[in-house]
């Protein structure tokens, strides 16, 4: 079993925030300064594309971060939600277990498992049952963020099955569930990177990933 590699933004094991709040986003200087490629979807897909956030180690380095595709996800309650259609791609800097920048700790591994464990994250933070104020959307959140992480550390069983897309041209075959919520995906590409996706109103079926030729553009 793959262990889910929960690296936050400081770069401490275990402090993974939900990946992809359009209020905390970056510019494009943190998605610059990464030493992998990024992917979204490929040019099949014709609509907005848009920034989300990175996650950096204690030393600065990027670890990881998020491109969208569609429209812009909102947290509401609303019925109007549900109509949002929308596709963000995650990408993760695949490496060994090793060192923290800055030599206080052991930072995991990263995985497909960490990709399915922030893509999983990623969709329910724009989740919100109507029937819960905003109190228990708190205690909500934190169970079902739990939940996802276990689910991402478990991803030869159900709910997850397989779905082949392609990447750079090339068949991928990627771990894939669906929920009441929404859809979530993860695989690893060709060049060092991990692959998780999620969306609501898209079907994920169909979909293309490819390298992102120049990032700016989504800026």
């Amino acid at each position: 079993m793959e262990t889910t590699s929960r690296v936050g933004a400081d770069g401490a094991p275990s402090t993974v925030t939900a990946e992809g709040v359009p209020a905390a986003r970056r510019t494009v200087d943190g998605y610059l300064q990464a030493p992998f490629p990024w992917y979204g979807l490929d040019e099949a897909f014709a609509g907005p594309r848009w920034l989300m956030q990175v996650g950096t180690a204690a030393d600065g380095t990027v670890q990881h971060g998020s491109t969208g595709h569609g429209d812009e996800p909102s947290v509401r309650s609303d019925a109007g939600a549900e109509k949002e259609r929308f596709a963000v791609v995650v990408t993760v800097a695949a490496s060994p277990v090793r060192r923290s920048g800055d030599g206080t700790g052991v930072l995991d591994a990263t995985t497909v498992s960490s990709a399915a464990w922030l893509a999983g994250s990623g969709l329910l933070s724009y989740t919100w049952p109507p029937q819960l104020d905003h109190t228990l959307r708190d205690d909500w959140l934190d169970q079902q963020t739990e939940t996802a992480f276990e689910l991402a550390d478990d991803l030869g069983n159900a709910p997850w099955s397989t779905l082949s897309l392609p990447v750079d041209g090339v068949p991928v075959e990627f771990h894939y569930r669906e929920s009441e919520f929404g859809w979530v995906l993860a695989g690893s590409a060709h060049n060092g990177v991990h692959i998780g996706a999620y969306g609501r109103g898209m079907s994920a079926y169909g979909l293309g990933f490819s390298v992102v030729a120049d990032i700016e553009a989504y800026s």
